[in-house]
């Protein structure tokens, strides 16, 4: 029975009522990290499972190129699709349209980081009703940016030229669920309960969509600005002499043209009648005070010499025509030469 008795545990004391519980020993420290924040290297984690970075940066380029390029396009008539550019000629487009968008977020990301910390140790040290009445004041400041963009984005289809509404409504919604989530995530923050997780995730969303927004509208501008300046000297783009089997019709002053295929000298030396005359040439028609604008999909897309009004892009397959190009040389070679 001694024997028995040693081997035996005894069961511990019940604890009272009185008594706190204590916490685990071992899953204490761990804890307590997974209740702070919403986590940015766990959410960079989560989607960087779903979408590699090379991937995503990789489509943004190639979205922001085929943006720009459509409107470069567009301004000369002509749609981007039909060109038949490769998605690597769309992405080494891009980088001119997201110059100015991307040094203007970075200088932005890096104020407001420097903007967070100095308010955040302001609202910590604040009394709790100066505290309250700062977080209320950037979070109506937000919502009012909120409804000033959604009420833009109603009224866009009312105005004649809605450019700058294109611009400074995604800017708005920006600018409005950006204040709204930092004021919501302030309060999570400080002990506050009374708003959920889902509504910051919405929000920070709603400013990524609306910083998306804006770059495409930048982008779209961007081309249009490019499409201005060549067309206001088209002397850069290489010259071309056109001959066609058949008459054009450009309706443009600056495209000149001339009949191609005199009669040909007979070989033979013989004038009389019953000789054999030469077949007619094939191509009748040679047109100068041509630009080459872009070449894809078996055609070409030529410009005149000057753009007006009434210029027009000519497209013409390369199988029907014959083709003379002329590059000119530097207007300012070195040495003055």
């Amino acid at each position: 029975m001694a024997a028995l008795g040693k081997g035996r545990r005894t069961a511990p004391p019940p604890e009272s009522a009185d008594d706190p519980p204590e916490p685990p020993a071992s899953s204490a420290e761990p804890s307590a990290p997974a209740a702070g924040g919403l986590g940015f290297e766990k959410w960079m984690g989560f989607l960087s499972s779903f979408v590699a970075p090379l991937t995503l940066v990789t489509a943004l380029l190639f979205y922001f190129g085929y943006v720009s390029t459509r409107e470069f396009f567009r301004y000369f008539g002509i749609d981007v699709d039909i060109i038949g550019l490769s998605s690597q000629e769309f992405v080494m487009r891009s980088p001119g349209a997201l110059f100015i968008p991307v040094m203007v977020l970075l200088l932005l990301a890096a104020g407001l980081i420097v903007g967070h910390r100095r308010l955040r140790r302001h609202i910590e040290a604040s009394e709790p009703d100066r505290r309250r009445r700062l977080i209320a004041v950037i979070a109506w400041t937000g919502i009012g940016f909120l409804l000033a963009g959604l009420a833009l984005a109603f009224l866009m289809p009312v105005f004649d030229d809605g450019e700058y509404a294109q611009l400074f409504t995604p800017l708005f919604l920006a600018i409005g669920a950006g204040l709204a989530a930092y004021a919501a995530s302030t309060v999570r923050a400080l002990g506050g309960s009374g708003i959920g997780r889902s509504v910051v995730v919405i929000l920070v969303l709603v400013l990524v969509a609306g910083t998306f927004w804006s770059t495409a509208t930048i982008a779209r501008w961007w081309g249009l600005g490019q499409a201005r300046a060549l067309a206001s000297d088209l002397q850069t783009l290489p010259a071309v002499v056109l001959d066609t089997k058949e008459r054009l019709y450009p309706g443009n002053d600056d495209i000149s043209s001339r009949e191609l295929g005199e009669a040909a000298s007979d070989p033979a030396g013989e004038g009389d009648e019953g000789a054999q005359q030469a077949d007619p040439p094939t191509y009748g028609f040679r047109y100068f005070g041509l630009r080459l604008l872009a070449q894809g999909g078996g055609r070409l897309y030529l410009v005149p010499d000057e753009w007006s009004a009434d210029a027009s892009t000519i497209v013409v397959p390369y199988d029907d025509v014959r083709v003379r190009f002329r590059f000119l040389p530097d207007a300012d070679p070195p040495n003055g030469g």
